[in-house]
């Protein structure tokens, strides 16, 4: 019996030891992933432990009574939990802690198809959120032209003096391989694209996504140089009442509005803007350096909630513009026989879309299509030419989620028709694109540090100018975390561009001049390679840091090229070699951006023009909160070619910008562009030849010169 009690005896303390462990799981708090080396331990004795690569530590035998956990770790908020020992059961407390780098907000991204946080993603997409369009708002309501190009990867190039026409350039290609999306859904292809983003406002945008290369697996052709996706706002159950007022002294009014609210089960978006620009000569030449414009911008959207997995989202989109440059004596309507020249643009846009999704577990089923018809009126000096192009697309895919993968699927049809109304005559014939496509992606989560995203796309694509094409584009993307503040990226694929002679830098000359396309000219083939270098931390001063090094370099064959009296396509191969760093700190109400790009592309051993080799980015912006906002931003363009051999002369842009908050819902914004009044006609004439048939010169800095504007914004 003596024996059996020392036993007993041994056993029972065992037990009582044991229940009084204390076992704690440390994970990321947006990640969940388990975090190494967190130092737990009871407040005010010597017990302790830190977590081993599980993320978990444990600590025997705590004392009774009353303590506190203390759990912290560098770069992590100091989580204190009171505990009252022995506790009534073997403990394990599952903690998370959050980052204290303040500007890592989560951020989902819809251009992944899997609405994932942008830390999870495998392709780098760079997220300009609500604030930064907010802001933009502020100091262009008429267009996100000057948002976009506050990035170091991003080159807004004016193409047109007359027109005020411009492209989007990224990774120093033409701005034809730049894809502009809205919502997912292509709006501004080929003769539809000539104004692009002169025509998008910001006021009615949730946030601009941008991805660095090639994504065609998911979206197609097109997006060889980059994509850029426009998310569109929606209604919440608290009623958004937004109104912007804008005067600048280049002559611009603004007047933008949006409404948007959820009842139930219907919700509505509504924006409705309205923009007058005077037609301005900055240089006194007797050309406008400004073109007078007036255009009308309408998008409401319907949004119905059968449940809480299924809605549907029904919207439209209008635009109607004039736009008239040239001669100041023709827009003021004093023509002559020595004051003749003038463009006039008459453009509408009108579009219809939809998107329906449902949820049915961890199966996302989408379909979405849009309809659109767009019309423009281009009289040249008596020269007319008119067309319409009708665009149509249509999409259904699934998305499964698994316990370690994220599968994507999907089969989508475009058509893409040009049609030539009454006009003077010119060597293009019309057009009609169509392609049918199906892809499938799979993301696979080997394990919380690997992730490895890979894909395939089939496109059959058949013209009524032109042999029908089939495309196979893989895929395959690679993301390690390799700590939760330290992350790589590789992505590499393959893309193609359908022939198409409305381009935005075609369009800029006389359309007496357009071309056609050969007959049995290519589409255009890319294949690209991606890379970057993510790092987050909390410095000393508690600075939060985000740094982001890029890499990227794109072969282009069959590069559709001008020739003789037609689109040909190019013996040689197109490429771009480039880097890409982008640095952020934000310490409080202080934020800093510094943002540099190196690229070099050529075709045939020559620079491809008007796309700087070099171009640095710096925003500062301080806030006083509910009082002030503060901000500076400035950029410096070098190593252009303008020529084979010729560069552009490099140039600085300076802007500033205040704002005063008189409460919660009303501000006023003062905002100064181009403060040093850089103009390239400061540098040399903009033509050449008579006044009645100017030859315009290309474009490769601004030509408006400094513009302050002064805004009104009123939120209820």
């Amino acid at each position: 019996m003596k024996k059996l009690f020392i036993i007993l005896s041994f056993f029972f303390t065992v037990a009582l030891n044991a229940q009084n462990a204390l076992k704690v799981v440390v994970t990321d708090s947006t990640t969940n992933e388990p975090i190494i080396g967190v130092a737990v331990q009871i407040e005010g004795t010597s017990l302790g432990n830190v977590t081993d690569t599980e993320g978990v530590a444990e600590i025997n035998n705590p004392p009774k009574g009353k303590h506190n956990l203390v759990v912290s770790f560098v770069g992590y908020r100091k989580f204190v939990l009171p505990l009252e020992f022995p506790l009534s059961d073997a403990a394990i407390l599952k903690i998370k802690l959050a980052s204290e780098v303040e500007d890592l907000e989560v951020v989902t991204v819809s251009a992944s198809r899997t609405n994932s946080r942008i830390e999870d993603i495998a392709t780098k997409v760079e997220v300009l959120g609500a604030e930064d369009v907010e802001e933009e708002n502020s100091i262009k309501p008429a267009n996100i032209g000057s948002l976009l190009g506050d990035l170091s990867i991003i080159h807004i190039q004016q193409n047109s003096a007359v027109s005020g026409a411009s492209s989007v350039r990224m990774q120093g290609l033409d701005g034809k391989y730049t894809q502009i999306l809205r919502d997912g859904l292509p709006l501004y292809e080929g003769f539809s694209g000539s104004f692009g983003i002169l025509q998008i406002p910001p006021l009615d945008l949730k946030q601009i996504e941008i991805i660095k290369g090639s994504n065609s697996t998911l979206y197609g052709g097109g997006a060889i140089g980059g994509l850029i996706n426009l998310v569109s706002k929606e209604p919440t159950a608290e009623t958004d009442v937004s109104l912007t007022l804008n005067q600048s002294t280049l002559r611009e009014t603004n007047v933008n509005g949006f409404y948007a609210k959820r009842f139930d089960k219907l919700g509505l978006t509504m924006f409705a803007g309205h923009t007058v620009q005077k037609a301005v000569d900055v240089n006194g030449d007797g050309f406008s350096d400004v073109p007078e414009v007036s255009g009308t911008f309408i998008h409401p959207r319907i949004f119905y909630y059968f449940n809480p997995t299924t809605i549907l989202k029904v919207g439209v989109n209008s635009l109607f513009e004039n736009r008239i440059g040239g001669d100041i004596s023709v827009i003021d309507f004093k023509a002559d026989s020595l004051h003749a020249f003038y463009e006039k643009n008459k453009s509408a846009r009108n579009s219809l879309d939809f998107q329906f999704n449902t949820d049915l577990n961890n199966n996302k089923v989408s379909a979405k299509g849009v309809f659109s018809v767009f019309d423009r009126a281009v009289e040249q000096s008596g020269f007319l030419f008119q067309g319409q192009q009708t665009s149509s697309f249509v999409e259904v895919s699934d998305f499964i989620k698994l316990k370690n993968n994220d599968l994507v699927f999907g089969v989508n049809w475009t058509d893409d028709k040009f049609e030539k109304k009454a006009s003077d005559p010119t060597a293009i014939a019309n057009y009609e694109n169509q392609t049918t496509g199906a892809f499938i992606q799979n993301g696979w989560q080997i394990n919380p540090k690997w992730l490895i995203e890979a894909g395939i796309r089939g496109d059959f694509l058949t013209r009524n100018v032109g042999n029908s094409e089939f495309f196979v584009l893989p895929r395959i993307a690679i993301l390690l975390k390799a700590m939760p503040d330290l992350t790589f990226r590789l992505s590499a694929g393959t893309g193609y561009k359908v022939p198409n002679i409305f381009t935005q830098e075609t369009v800029a000359g006389s359309f007496r001049d357009l071309r056609p396309l050969s007959i049995n000219v290519k589409s255009e083939q890319s294949t690209s390679l991606n890379g970057d270098i993510n790092f987050h931390a909390l410095l000393k001063g508690d600075i939060g840091l985000y740094l982001n090094q890029a890499f990227y370099v794109t072969r282009i064959t069959n590069a559709v090229i001008a020739k003789g009296n037609g689109f040909v396509n190019a013996t040689y191969a197109v490429q771009s070699l480039g880097s890409d760093t982008y640095v952020r700190l934000k310490k409080g109400h202080v934020e800093l951006y510094l943002g540099f790009n190196h690229t070099i592309s050529d075709g045939d051993n020559k620079p491809i023009l008007f796309a700087p080799r070099d171009k640095f980015s710096m925003t500062f912006s301080y806030d006083i909160e509910g009082e002030w906002r503060f901000g500076l931003e400035n950029s410096w363009v070098g190593n252009q070619y303008i020529s084979e051999t010729a560069k552009a002369p490099d140039f600085w842009f300076f802007a500033g910008m205040i704002e005063r908050k008189f409460s919660k819902n009303v501000s006023v914004v003062l905002n100064a562009e181009n403060l040093l009044d850089e103009r390239q006609s400061r540098r040399e004439t903009l033509f050449t030849g008579s006044p009645q048939r100017p030859d315009f010169k290309a474009l490769y800095m601004p030509i408006d010169g400094r513009v302050v504007n002064l805004a009104l914004r009123i939120k209820l």
